[in-house]
């Protein structure tokens, strides 16, 4: 199995290097829009490792994703010349690709460490008390940003190169699909499974469950930092108030929408959430709609809160909801 999902990895990352070389002939507006998707995949099935699969309940998401841009792009600001200068000899592709590659790892390192230095402490709580605990660290992260000078404080930080593309973000996206479903789906990763269903009796039977908390909520906080680095390059400017409370929300609707440990319904509900603001943007702008109906879709938050809230209620357990692996009976 794990031999086919491998080879399966690496011909999406080769087809993606394909798409990739078109991607000049997209427009702007539709290559951010394509880029979006791609870093809210790797944001929602990240996640979805911690509240869907381990099943804990975690609101601090967007402040690992900030650990992992400010420490990207510092990395790629500050020490951009003699790093370059070293990789030289190798060629402009070649020392640019190691270079942000570095870059993307040294975020996603740092997101990671500050997943365990949370989630040490913190969970071996459960329910609403963890979502608070790291509520308040993503908060705690902002005020910290906004005082350090050298990351730009409140007035934000400027990335000196944007180095995302599409290859990039699809093929980190590639590889996150690839490592959670792998890790959920093997013998050792059934424990995350248990922890879910019942945490009283996964340590009756001495599976440790911090253990399997604690490393869910690191491995996802890399994943959120990888996301990190690849959205400040992408940007090429980022801000505090950017990775605020709304967008962890952003992020858990993504998550309960696409249905708690389904991989598959959370990738769809990361593209469907992604687009549908700008195709209320689109269909506000038709002239053929009432100018009551148009002035309402203007203010885009108000249907798409509507279509949200109606789609919880026809499916409450999200759109592949029960449709994720099962742990195996002995």
């Amino acid at each position: 199995m794990f031999e086919r999902s491998k080879a399966i990895l690496l011909i999406a990352i080769a087809g993606i290097f394909a798409v990739s070389r078109f991607s000049s002939h997209i427009g702007p507006y539709y290559y951010d829009i394509i880029l979006s998707i791609g870093i809210n995949i790797i944001l929602a099935v990240s996640l979805n490792l911690v509240n869907g699969y381990t099943g804990q309940f975690s609101l601090g998401h967007a402040g690992f994703m900030s650990v992992g841009a400010y420490a990207a792009a510092s990395f790629t600001t500050y020490a951009a010349g003699p790093f370059l200068r070293v990789l030289a000899p190798l060629g402009p592709f070649a020392s640019v690709t190691i270079f942000f590659g570095l870059a993307l790892s040294i975020g996603g390192l740092a997101a990671g460490i500050a997943g365990l230095l949370v989630g040490i402490p913190s969970l071996r709580l459960k329910g609403d008390y963890l979502a608070i605990v790291t509520l308040g660290f993503g908060e705690i992260i902002k005020v910290v940003i906004e005082n350090v000078d050298a990351l730009g404080g409140a007035r934000g930080f400027s990335v000196a190169s944007g180095y995302t593309n599409l290859f990039w973000v699809y093929a980190m996206a590639a590889v996150t699909i690839y490592i959670v479903l792998n890790l959920v789906n093997s013998t050792y990763g059934h424990g995350f499974l248990t922890v879910r269903d019942d945490e009283i009796a996964a340590e009756a039977v001495g599976i440790n469950t911090t253990k399997f908390k604690v490393l869910a909520f690191t491995l996802a906080a890399f994943f959120a930092g990888i996301a990190g680095g690849l959205y400040a390059h992408f940007k090429q400017y980022i801000n505090p108030e950017g990775f605020n409370f709304l967008k962890s929300v952003d992020i858990v609707t993504m998550v309960i929408l696409g249905g708690m440990g389904s991989t598959t319904g959370v990738v769809i509900a990361a593209i469907l959430l992604t687009i549908l603001p700008e195709w209320l943007r689109w269909l506000s702008e038709r002239p053929y709609l009432p100018h009551w109906l148009g002035a309402l879709l203007e203010n885009r938050m108000i249907p798409y809160s509507l279509l949200l809230i109606l789609l919880m209620l026809t499916r409450p357990q999200g759109l592949f909801g029960g449709a994720g692996p099962k742990p195996k009976k002995a």
